[in-house]
């Protein structure tokens, strides 16, 4: 795993940066209580969808639905519609009909994620406790997921594993870093499906174990223990609907081995 946190000028300009994250919930009031409680996150708007704040920028969106949903990463781009054209082209699906702000995909591996178009002066806070921190897609079929959001996006893909035991890309967009790209290992159940991974910050003064333990406070689970990377301190946790993301603390830097490395990323998840 790599994390490499984006900047809210990135998602502004380019095509397939990440730029929002949203979460739908059937019981709104106790999401954003859950959320409250574990991040501190200020709601700007509370009218069947309330914007999450962080340091007085937006970082996530939380929607009343009728039918729950996983949190799902949206990528800035420059017309949904006709990004929706050219993914069904490559052998993606169109989830709904798309507008010309928004649309929701399936990769041909089945991950979903959205695309929207954002305006010059969109804001995306990605600092500090709560904000969003990184994304990356779990997939069984890594080479075909990178050559789609390649021809999608114009993605250049660097493979940072050895391909085999560790299949692991990372996705930059004239040269910096924006997403990540897993194959999912022996760690996870066959019926898991392919999908999106949302990171969010744990701040230093609070720390990735201290953010565990207030989450089995509030009603989720711990489905990963926190343990050490070279980039941050990392847990997996489900909220109290069983919404699945993942929080680091990337001051909690720790050197690891080849092998150590390469355990971690095939049990991340599990």
């Amino acid at each position: 795993m790599s994390i490499v946190p984006n900047s809210p000028a990135l998602a502004e300009l380019h095509h397939g940066a990440p730029c929002w994250v949203d979460l739908a919930t059937t019981d709104l009031q106790a999401t954003l209580d859950f959320y409250t409680g574990l991040f501190g996150w200020h709601y700007s708007d509370v009218e069947g969808r309330a914007v999450a704040v962080v340091g007085g920028l937006p970082v996530a969106e939380l929607v009343a639905a009728a039918e729950p949903s996983a949190w799902t990463l949206y990528l800035n781009t420059p017309h949904a519609r006709a990004t929706a054209e050219k993914a069904h082209a490559l052998g993606g699906s169109v989830l709904g009909e798309p507008s010309e702000l928004v649309t929701l995909l399936a990769d041909p591996t089945g991950a979903v994620v959205g695309f929207r178009h954002v305006p010059p002066d969109w804001m995306f806070g990605t600092n500090g406790h709560g904000a969003y921190a990184w994304a990356e897609l779990n997939t069984r079929d890594g080479y075909a997921a990178d050559a789609f959001f390649h021809e999608l996006c114009g993605f250049e893909i660097t493979q940072i594993g050895d391909g085999q035991a560790v299949d692991y890309t990372l996705w930059d967009i004239q040269g910096s870093t924006v997403l990540g790209r897993q194959r999912m290992g022996r760690a996870f159940a066959p019926d898991t499906p392919p999908h999106w991974m949302v990171y969010f910050t744990a701040a230093p003064e609070i720390g990735t174990d201290s953010v565990a333990t207030r989450v089995l406070e509030l009603g989720g689970r711990v489905t990963v223990e926190p343990y050490d990377t070279p980039l941050g301190r990392v847990t997996v946790v489900a909220d109290h609907s069983g919404a699945v993301f993942s929080v680091i603390d990337p001051s909690r830097v720790t050197p690891m081995t080849e092998d150590d490395y390469s355990s971690r990323i095939d049990d991340l998840d599990d």
